[in-house]
């Protein structure tokens, strides 16, 4: 990101909310308009983006949040269509309590003819749903869509959870010409604000006044000779409003880039987290302010601490399961196992159970937390140290203030004398200390037996291995046949399971043939797809056409053929994000090529060894050939699964040169 630029063109304005953009005035300049002037790449834009939160009070239920959004996108291509879908999460408690949407209005608007035409959004448009328990989802697209379209539409949403405010999204992957934002809180509620990205954010922040005027009913008993009577009469209560206005301009486009875990932890917005409350005549009731707050509230919850201590639903199976087994480890393993084959996840996340632990065991079926709460309450009855760690998927991204939807997922921690396992029992594919790819996201919050909670990085430290053999035969018109085995462990197999047990031989083979171009492929053969204790190994044949180039009597060819890195995914002058590779991972090539007859090795390419600064990885490229046979060994390695953008420049360089060096050729000429 160009952050010299970016503080150029981004602009702060004094005033209040500007007036030029109101509902259903859009011109003609806004529809004629083929592409952002100050960016040409963008397939929309956002002409104007406006939201305004604030209180409202209802007399009989009290203050509810309210959120006014007013949002105008331009839209140049088609890439740009799904700029004009919108879908929005409404939280739904345990209670019942729930927010909702009212006074959804919206238009397209095309040229036609020379003249605006302006096509409303009708409720066959408008799609409710319910995620889980605790989400519904209301989805529209806008009508009579096509390139060169405006589209503009406005909603309220209505909540009861003055404890939670949507964060305030002040940059999108889309650039905005104009937003304007507001956020207006009674002085009884005391908002601490949090900012993330790398925008400059100044709020201007300024008081006023309100007024709640309640409406008082008094009925006066009656007698024979009076009838009784209805009187009504108002009061009312003045108090202060704590204001934050956002006027900006010209905000460009957040644009990702290869290796970023989550792009929206860099994205430039603004939360409001609630510290404390203070009503007249009442003592001051504090919320979450510390990661300790959080940690208690939500063990506190019915659906976790309560779900987390249930018991009389298991203790027969895994009496049954370890008896005579004494080895910590073993019982681990044994119940971690037992788990995953009896009780399937049903791909919802959340650190909450949703039906809870005992109807999750009785029905095979749960979600995140009905499983791995489960599998620390069973860890706990065999007697080892296990906790609930919450976790925040990649997707979730980073919580970087204290608050309960910081977190979105819970995996088990287990303290041994070998050291500290985690275990997710939701991933069919996933081993002791082996987590799925959603749960590899910095670190997870450890909830402790007793209260108090303790950070732990979720990175792995074991590299994953893929190691791979090939016996190659290159015929005099640049053919090959050969024999290919690969070794995969760790998050390699596992992802390697994933990919190949959803579909297909058959399926596998098409996408494998349309990786390589055109790869003839025999024999294919999988060992240990299921088995998750011992590596992947993967083994074929196969025939691939044209791969030297013939030139009179000469051959000319890479050693890693078809399998040789084609470009760099770091193009970029300048990086300001993590390069987030996951996990730790090497990979190497151990390859036989036999000579075609009556040919011999004119030049090959040097041996080099290079590596990253502070032990984060290197390349190694050895060679040698004798008679009619070439030995190669290339490995590449990298260390470390996040590393700092400070390395940028190191990295960039790394792959540059690794693949270049991968390309070098071999020439064989005619004896």
């Amino acid at each position: 990101m160009r952050i010299i630029a970016v503080l150029l063109i981004f602009c702060f304005a004094s005033t209040v909310f500007s007036q030029d953009y109101k509902f259903g005035k859009v011109s003609k300049e806004e529809l004629q308009e083929k592409f952002n002037p100050k960016d040409s790449t963008a397939n929309a834009t956002y002409l104007y983006k406006k939201r305004y939160t604030y209180f409202q009070y209802d007399q009989g239920e009290g203050f509810r949040l309210m959120t006014d959004v007013h949002e105008r996108i331009k839209i140049y291509n088609q890439e740009g269509f799904n700029y004009a879908t919108k879908q929005l999460r409404l939280h739904v408690s345990s209670t019942g309590s729930r927010e909702e949407l009212t006074s959804i209005k919206g238009y397209t608007y095309n040229i036609i003819g020379g003249k605006i035409e302006d096509f409303k959004l009708a409720k066959d448009g408008i799609f409710e749903s319910k995620l889980n328990k605790y989400n519904n989802q209301v989805k529209f697209t806008m009508p009579n869509i096509k390139p060169g379209s405006v589209v503009e539409y406005k909603y309220t949403i209505k909540s009861p959870f003055v404890s939670t405010v949507d964060d305030f999204i002040l940059q999108h992957n889309i650039p905005i010409k104009k937003l304007d934002a507001k956020f207006e809180a009674p002085e009884y509620f005391t908002y601490k604000m949090n900012t993330k990205g790398f925008l400059p954010i100044r709020p201007k922040n300024t008081k006023a006044n309100g007024k709640i005027t309640f409406v008082n009913k008094t009925r006066t008993s009656g007698s024979i000779r009076v009838a009784s009577r209805t009187s009504f009469s108002t009061s009312e209560v003045e108090y202060s409003k704590n204001i934050s206005i956002f006027n900006l301009e010209n905000i460009p486009a957040l644009k990702d880039e290869p290796y970023v875990n989550n792009i929206n932890n860099y994205r430039s917005s603004v939360a409001y987290e609630l510290s404390f409350t203070k009503f007249p005549q009442s003592t001051i009731e504090y919320y979450s302010t510390t990661w300790e707050d959080v940690v208690k509230r939500i063990f506190k919850s019915p659906s976790f601490g309560k779900e987390l201590n249930k018991s009389g639903y298991f203790e027969d199976k895994i009496d049954a399961l370890i008896d005579k087994v004494s080895n910590p480890a073993i019982r681990m393993t044994l119940i971690y196992n037992y788990l995953k084959s009896q009780v399937k996840w049903n791909g919802f996340y959340g650190y909450y159970t949703d039906e809870g632990v005992k109807a999750a065991f009785k029905n095979n079926t749960g979600n995140v937390a009905d499983i791995n709460l489960m599998l620390t309450a069973m860890l706990r009855y065999a007697g080892l140290k296990a906790n609930p760690v919450l976790v925040s998927t990649r997707k979730n991204g980073i919580p970087l203030f204290p608050t309960r939807e910081g977190y979105n997922y819970v995996v088990t921690h287990v303290r041994l004398p070998e050291g500290v396992m985690l275990l997710d029992a939701t991933s069919q594919y996933s081993t002791i200390n082996v987590l799925p790819l959603r749960t590899l996201n910095w670190q997870g919050r450890v909830m402790a037996e007793h209260g108090g909670s303790e950070l732990i990085d979720l990175y792995p430290k074991t590299i994953s291995k893929n190691i791979v053999s090939m016996l190659l035969n290159l015929d005099e018109e640049g053919n090959l046949k050969g024999k290919y085995r690969s070794t995969k462990t760790n998050h390699k197999a596992l992802s390697f399971r994933k990919q190949y047990n959803s579909l297909s031989k058959d399926d596998f083979l098409a996408k494998l043939d349309n990786k390589y171009n055109g790869l003839e492929i025999l024999d294919y053969k999988v060992e240990n797809d299921y088995d998750v204790s011992k590596p992947i190994v993967e083994s074929y044949s196969f025939i691939k056409e044209n791969q030297a180039d013939v030139v009179g009597d000469k051959l000319y060819f890479s050693p890693l053929f078809f399998f040789k890195t084609s470009e760099s995914p770091f193009k970029l002058d300048k990086r300001e994000f993590p390069i987030d590779f996951g996990f730790p991972s090497k990979t190497t090539y151990r390859i036989s090529i036999s000579l075609p007859q009556g040919y011999k090795v004119e030049y090959h390419p040097e041996q080099v060894v290079m590596k990253l600064p502070d032990n984060l990885g290197g390349f190694k490229y050895n060679i040698s050939s004798k008679g009619n046979l070439i030995q190669v060994i290339i490995s590449t390695e990298l260390s470390e699964p996040i590393v700092s953008s400070q390395y940028y420049d190191a990295i960039k360089s790394y792959f540059n040169d690794f693949i270049a060096k991968e390309g070098e050729q071999i020439i064989l000429t005619k004896i």
